[in-house]
């Protein structure tokens, strides 16, 4: 007889579990460690916003809301977007999800056929191979190079694309290196895009920590808005990870399908993290606008002392991570990390666990305040300086 494990999916139990969880094990079960593992802000979410939740309780918004999600959110969220040139009809082309991953769920879940090919640039956030596994794709690496800021171009695309390609996953601002990509960098990739006939899948969480230049979507170019589903939310910019409100703003063809599979999974979003989402939006700009400055600061401080330790690090220029080179040390992603964790009591998580291509880098995540920052600086050095 099967044992119950052999009778769960393959699928499933193939998968890998996720490589940045066993160091947070790790980490938590000891004393004194300084995190940089972490990719959520250290602020808490502005008074205002959790003001608005208690408010919404106290008028007794408890019930469901459309699986659309609110029509006055939707309605905000699509003036938003017009700050990045993106016009969507909020009762047609936009659905509120439990965060960004369900939208990047049902999105893939949405577009893919068995066997389809999925591409993603890597260093890649970790769900991402997981997500497309489970929707039946195939995820095909495209490797991007610190000495090229981590960006994609067109050529890294075009040699990782084939007859079966279908879907391409963009991270910009990039978790885990910071990269972003300009206007240029992203018309020459639509144009292989349109070329090649692909999805994009555009996760633009990150869109707000952009600190050079203004963020481009895009969907926002010629040709583009039909072929992408923009994924976003109001966990980085607004501190409000734990709210897990996020949304996709799609063209009606893909996305009234996109909500086929969220009523039947999920219904709809809690409407008291919606209240608070739409308050967010509205009149919380100053307190993000005081973030943003605050992670500014926080990013050239790790930068310029992880150099300074010997650590070649490439300029991160959005999001809230640094990722310096290790290779330095003689040592890999893991043994760094968990060195680092036993012997230095800070907190990383390994380049590999990003894709084979992070291998000899480090993810430090500046979401945490400037005091921390420093100490755990001295505590690198002094780890680093015990290698040589």
């Amino acid at each position: 007889m099967s044992t119950i494990h052999e009778r769960l999916s393959p699928v499933v139990r193939n998968l890998p579990p996720s490589g940045i969880r066993r160091f947070f094990d790790l980490a938590n079960q000891m004393e004194d460690v300084i995190s940089l593992g972490v990719g959520e802000p250290d602020f808490v979410t502005p008074w205002r916003v959790r003001e608005a939740c208690y408010y919404s309780l106290e008028q007794g918004y408890t019930s469901y809301t459309s699986n659309h999600g609110l029509p006055e959110l939707r309605e905000a969220i699509a003036a938003y977007l017009e700050n990045f040139h993106l016009q969507y009809d909020p009762m047609k082309e936009l659905v509120i999800t439990i965060g960004g991953s369900e939208a990047i769920d049902i999105a893939l879940r949405t577009l893919i056929c068995p066997g389809d090919e999925v591409l993603i640039p890597e260093p890649a956030y970790v769900s991402y191979r997981p997500c497309a596994i489970l929707a039946g794709a195939v995820p095909v690496g495209v490797e991007t190079r610190a000495d090229d800021d981590f960006r994609l171009t067109a050529e890294l695309l075009r040699e990782r694309i084939t007859p079966r390609s279908k879907v391409l996953i963009l991270c910009f601002p990039n978790n885990p290196t910071g990269a972003i990509m300009s206007e240029d960098d992203l018309r020459s990739i639509a144009q292989v895009v349109i070329e090649h006939d692909l999805f994009v899948i555009s996760d633009e969480i990150y869109a707000e920590l952009t600190y050079e230049g203004k963020h481009v979507s895009i969907a926002s170019l010629p040709g583009m808005k039909e072929r992408t589903i923009l994924v976003s939310g109001m966990s980085k910019a607004f501190a409000m990870t734990g709210w897990r409100i996020g949304y996709a703003a799609a063209p009606e063809e893909i996305l009234s399908e996109m909500v086929k599979i969220h009523q039947y999974t999920i219904l709809c979003a809690p409407i008291m993290g919606q209240k608070a989402a739409l308050e967010a939006l509205k009149h919380g700009q100053v307190e993000k606008k005081h973030m943003v400055e605050r992670y500014n600061q926080r990013r050239r401080l790790i930068v310029k002392g992880l150099r300074e330790i010997g650590l070649a690090c490439h300029e991160p220029k959005g999001a809230f991570y640094a990722f310096p080179d290790i290779r330095s040390t003689g040592l890999t992603s893991e043994q760094f990390a968990e060195g680092l964790l036993r012997y230095g009591k800070v907190a990383v998580v390994p380049g590999n666990v990003f894709g084979e291509c992070g291998e000899g880098f480090v993810r430090c995540s500046y979401a945490t305040s400037v005091d921390q920052i420093q100490r755990a600086l001295e505590r690198i050095d002094r780890f680093v300086q015990s290698l040589k």
